[in-house]
């Protein structure tokens, strides 16, 4: 009850303080438009409006009891295809990943799947779960019936350890700044109360529109994203988590996440330490999570952790060669 308190409480100050400072932004992009669309001088109309976030053929798959999943896809290129995987967060979407997708579209096959409630995927008004998350994974896998090397971000990864526990085609899990290595940095980052944090959302649900309105401003994406980068924030992903924002039921997932429900309350022990897949884990600092427990994963049979320094929760947004190099030398080496 007290943990609850505070993250309502912390929640509804810096929701008072961003209303009150940025309330014109908030004011000045009605959920039907986008920040590229007014730059054009023409209003975009709906979900069909958002943007790609990379350069990929648009696709779906249908996930039961959910609706349709996107994913991109760039099929050409030779060698076990790499499926990408972003965070969740309040503006998640396939952008996130595009500094290696741009790094490896059309020299291997290619895809990136959207989390359901984000990016392209339906925003049904839902319950949101982990189990749900991993199910669009493990779909995609399946429907692309083939072995693959999966690579997620932040709590993503988590949804990406699930899968791989059983789904015997990913063969390799990378996992940038994941969630669930060490002690969460603030009540948000997993649901510890014993109703696993539905209390928490349905209060933070009451608050509803006001709440997704003061996180969806361009001060509160920059606040939250400036605590990724170590260096100037990429002006490209910020852009793009306004647009995302703006799409119909884009609160839906987010509220699930800042409960609490979409975090696994033992990640280490129930998803990380069990793994036998070669698992990569690429981190620096990250504002909101630790890496405590690096360490002891290290030290389990197929595990290499590698250090990025001076980047943050984003270094393949930071220093793309470096990432790419570690991702290249891991894959290289578990062939």
């Amino acid at each position: 009850m007290k943990l609850k308190k505070i993250v309502l409480g912390t929640l509804v100050l810096t929701a008072a303080a961003l209303l009150l400072n940025a309330c014109a932004p908030a004011a000045q992009f009605p959920a039907a438009q986008s920040s590229a669309a007014q730059s054009q001088g023409g209003p975009l109309d709906g979900q069909s409006a958002l943007r790609p976030a990379v350069n990929g053929e648009r696709r779906s798959l249908t996930l039961p009891g959910f609706g349709q999943v996107n994913y991109y896809a760039s099929p050409s290129g030779t060698g076990r295809p790499l499926v990408l995987t972003h965070s969740i967060n309040a503006a998640g979407s396939a952008y996130e990943m595009k500094p290696l997708w741009d790094a490896y579209v059309g020299t291997r096959p290619v895809y990136a799947l959207e989390w359901p409630g984000f990016g392209r995927s339906d925003r049904p008004d839902v319950t949101y779960t982990p189990e749900l998350m991993t199910r669009a994974l493990t779909a995609l896998v399946a429907e692309l019936n083939t072995d693959v090397d999966v690579v997620s971000l932040s709590l993503g990864s988590e949804f990406a350890a699930r899968a791989a526990l059983s789904e015997p085609r990913i063969k390799t899990l990378a996992l940038i700044s994941p969630s669930g290595m060490g002690e969460a940095r603030g009540g948000t980052q997993r649901a510890s109360d014993a109703d696993r944090g539905v209390r928490l959302y349905t209060t933070l649900n009451s608050f509803g529109n006001t709440l997704y309105a003061t996180l969806r401003t361009r001060p509160s994406i920059e606040y939250f994203l400036s605590r990724s980068f170590r260096g100037p924030v990429d002006q490209g992903l910020i852009d793009y988590a306004i647009d995302t924002t703006r799409q119909p039921g884009a609160k839906y997932a987010p509220l699930y996440f800042v409960s609490g429900r979409l975090f696994t309350p033992d990640a280490y022990g129930d998803l990380y330490r069990p793994l036998s897949t070669p698992t990569l884990v690429l981190y620096d600092r990250d504002g909101f999570v630790s890496f405590s427990r690096l360490p002891l994963f290290a030290q389990q049979p197929n595990a290499r952790v590698v250090r990025i320094p001076d980047t943050d929760g984003l270094p393949h947004f930071e220093k793309p060669a470096e990432v790419k190099a570690a991702l290249d030398a891991f894959w290289a080496a578990t062939r």
